[in-house]
């Protein structure tokens, strides 16, 4: 009988940050983590009341608290303090800078997904050599040895490959992924995710790579590395892709090395209805239409097989309209992940695994 691993605990540091996108770590360590025991979020702004009610008015059982030190009364098992935020450019807000101290002197580990890395700061580094801890820095680029060059072995690769790519950056694609795989797998298909961002490692994931502070030329390779790999070692009857950003979005477009060097063949695209400029920023630019959407998906050589919403700024009455709407438009399951789940992608799933037999 095998026995569960023992996750160490840790606790989230968001720092008033917690009801923002910026959060988004936070979020979705707060949804689940396979590598971690979230015992609870750190954040004087929204302290006393349950993480999960926060996030989506799903009680979890992770308490917000306003201090280090009221976790440390209540948790004796803190060996982790992950820094909850992904910032615009990657930059530790200077308010976290104390309480990062306090965690080293209290021995508690230091998890970093943002560009500015600890291991740069020479004060954090002597303070966490001096009490004996680590500090991780998720975002650190690999050494070059380490990186893999595309090879076009992808190519001879059977197993389905499906990509979860939105139409701007901070729209739910890693919860929907994450979400396609558990259900899959309740439904015994063996589905892997491969994670690519920082938040995607944090909460456990086996295979992947942080794509942006990965080197371009590399880029192609070590997403073709990671789905041959899980391929290899797991055998399982779906891959599926995390996505990033989205193909249109000017200050980072994304996604077409999915579609492409990863030659995912099909493709959940994450809409948000009432989302008119990329990042909300009109300076931007405006998202454009959804059957554009699809229409350039197709020409990368990919096919949408369903729709999941991001129903932020809608009413409950307004999510299950567009979801209806949707569905007769394109004649594709429509997904509504936080209302009800992703399960009605199951059938299309089966049919791409039966199809690839």
């Amino acid at each position: 009988m095998a026995t569960e691993k023992i996750k160490p605990g840790a606790i989230v540091l968001t720092n008033g940050y917690l009801s923002q996108p910026d959060a988004k770590t936070a979020h979705g360590l707060i949804r689940g983590t396979d590598r971690f025991n979230i015992l609870a979020v750190v954040d004087a702004e929204h302290a006393g009341r349950d993480a999960g009610v926060i996030l989506d008015g799903k009680r979890r059982g992770i308490p917000v608290l306003a201090t280090v030190s009221e976790a440390m009364e209540q948790f004796q098992n803190i060996a982790y303090c992950i820094i909850g935020v992904a910032t615009v450019g990657g930059v530790l807000p200077e308010d976290f800078l104390p309480v990062i101290e306090q965690c080293i002197r209290q021995k508690i580990s230091i998890v970093n997904g943002l560009h500015e890395f600890l291991n740069d700061m020479p004060q954090i580094v002597a303070l966490a050599n001096e009490y004996g801890v680590t500090l991780t820095d998720v975002r650190k680029p690999k050494a070059r040895k380490d990186l893999h060059f595309w090879t076009g072995k992808i190519f001879q690769l059977k197993t389905p490959v499906v990509a979860v790519i939105g139409m701007d950056c901070a729209m739910g694609k890693r919860t929907t992924c994450r979400m396609i795989r558990e259900a899959a797998n309740k439904e015994n298909i063996k589905a892997e995710m491969i994670y690519t961002g920082q938040t995607g490692w944090l909460q456990g994931g086996e295979y992947g790579f942080v794509f942006d502070t990965t080197i371009n030329d590399f880029i192609s390779g070590e997403l073709e590395y990671a789905i041959l790999s899980c391929a290899e070692e797991k055998k399982p009857d779906l891959i599926l892709l995390e996505g990033q950003s989205a193909l249109r979005n000017p200050s980072g477009p994304c996604g077409s090395e999915l579609l492409i060097s990863g030659n995912a063949k099909h493709t959940v695209l994450v809409v948000a209805p009432k989302r008119k400029y990329y990042e909300e920023l009109p300076e931007w630019g405006p998202i454009p239409s959804i059957e554009s959407e699809i229409a350039l998906i197709k020409l990368l050589g990919s096919t949408v097989i369903a729709i999941a919403i991001n129903t932020e700024h809608c009413t409950i009455e307004e999510a299950f309209q567009f979801q209806k709407e949707l569905e007769i438009e394109f004649n594709l399951p429509v997904l509504l992940p936080l209302q009800e789940g992703v399960e009605k992608i199951l059938p299309a799933l089966k049919n791409i695994i039966q199809s690839s037999l």
